[in-house]
């Protein structure tokens, strides 16, 4: 069954949630705003060893698909996870990593060896 009018733009926005987490550094970054209630550029720029025009670019798609916030204060820039539900996607995301790998003992063990996830935040 086609989509109808209305329902075509929708599956294009959730299509392109999916495009902001469809790179490794940018699920890293939102795993590290995941963990804090915000986190400066330089932070993360330390955090991922980024260059910092490519984590510009990285943090720019992440805005563009909603995912993060940002706030200029003096010098500094601070991102923040535009909705608490990023967090809860990524702990869901790596529950399913971690039952596509099992049958891969190695990659399993790898898998387990990522930093950890924070908690659901309320």
């Amino acid at each position: 069954m086609p989509f109808t009018q209305t329902q075509r733009p929708l599956y294009e926005v959730k299509a392109n949630l999916f495009k902001g987490l469809a790179h490794p550094f940018r699920i890293r970054l939102l795993e590290l705003l995941a963990g804090e209630p915000e986190v400066s550029v330089a932070q993360l720029q330390k955090e991922t060893g980024l260059e910092a025009s490519h984590l510009s670019q990285h943090l720019s798609v992440l805005r563009r698909h909603r995912l993060v916030e940002s706030q200029r204060r003096a010098s500094h820039v601070y991102y923040r996870l535009s909705d608490p539900r990023v967090a809860d996607l990524l702990s869901a995301a790596r529950e399913l990593l971690l039952g596509i790998l099992s049958a891969d003992g190695e990659r399993l063990v790898d898998a387990r060896s990522l930093p950890a996830l924070p908690a659901a935040r309320p």
